[in-house]
This record gives structure tokens, sequence and C-alpha cells, in this order.
């Protein structure tokens, strides 16, 4: 489990909006356009097959231990639906030690859901995969789509 910022709009790289043309046309003329100011924080639950489960959090809100704890609730479900199989099996998660994450509430749900805590040590970058594989390859996908 992880979390990034998603820009509303983040617009195509030179890399990929360039397009065939006949050798005797030019290039069509492309603006130059930012990302958006706005974004969204995306939580992502994955494991070694798929995502799990997205949740985009709401403008003006922010990541509470209660908050946390309703995504594990939501996530428990979501496993059920794509993955019946783990239901008997011993679930390891991974999380950062974000104060939310660290939380009574969402400590205690996480032991409820009989879910073994991967303890994340302080400034281990190596242990937080989804930085260097998962996020960068998302984000490209999601780009030139916008969000609202």
């Amino acid at each position: 489990m992880d979390e990034t910022w998603i820009h509303h709009y983040t617009p195509e790289s030179k890399q990929q909006s360039k397009q065939w043309t006949e050798a005797s046309c030019s290039a069509p003329k492309k603006t130059r356009s930012v990302p958006s100011a706005e974004k969204v924080m995306a939580s992502v639950f994955w494991d070694a097959e798929d995502i799990l489960f997205i949740d985009y959090l709401e403008k003006g809100k922010t990541i509470t231990g209660e908050y946390y704890f309703n995504l594990l609730t939501r996530l428990d479900r979501k496993k059920c639906e794509k993955r019946p199989g783990l239901q008997k099996k011993k679930i390891i998660f991974h999380q950062d030690s974000a104060p939310a994450h660290k939380s009574i509430l969402a400590m205690e749900k996480l032991r409820d859901l009989h879910y073994e805590l991967l303890e994340h040590l302080s400034y281990s970058p190596h242990l937080a995969p989804s930085d260097f594989s998962l996020f960068p390859k998302l984000k490209l996908f999601l780009t030139g789509q916008r969000f609202l």
C-alpha cells in the first residue's frame, strides 16, 4: 500500500505525442501544456498480480486514522471479490509509517483482518518499490487523461 499525487491532467510527453508524417509534410504544431495545478491523492493497494483497489481522496479531506480504517475495510471487500483464494492464506501487508497508518484504529483493523504487518524502516527507499516501479508506470498510463 502506498499513496501518490496524481494531477487532474498531465499532458503527453514529446515521445508520446510523436506521429508519422509524409517526408514532404511538416509535423503538426503542438501547443505547450503543463500539468494541472489541481491534483488528487491516490491510495493504491496491490499484490504480486495486479492492483486490487485505488481510492481517490476527496478534495478538502485528509487521511486520518478513521479514514484509513475505512479504506482497509473496503480493501478487504475488494480482496474477497478479486482474490477469493486469499481468504485462507496469510497476508503480509506493507505500508509506510505515516501517522494515519500507525493509528490505534488502523492497527486494530489490521489485527482484525489477520494481516501480518511487514515493518517499514525509516529511510529505506528500497522497501518502497511503488515509488520506482508502480507509480511511474501508472502515471504514464494516465497521461493525457483528464480527471475532474
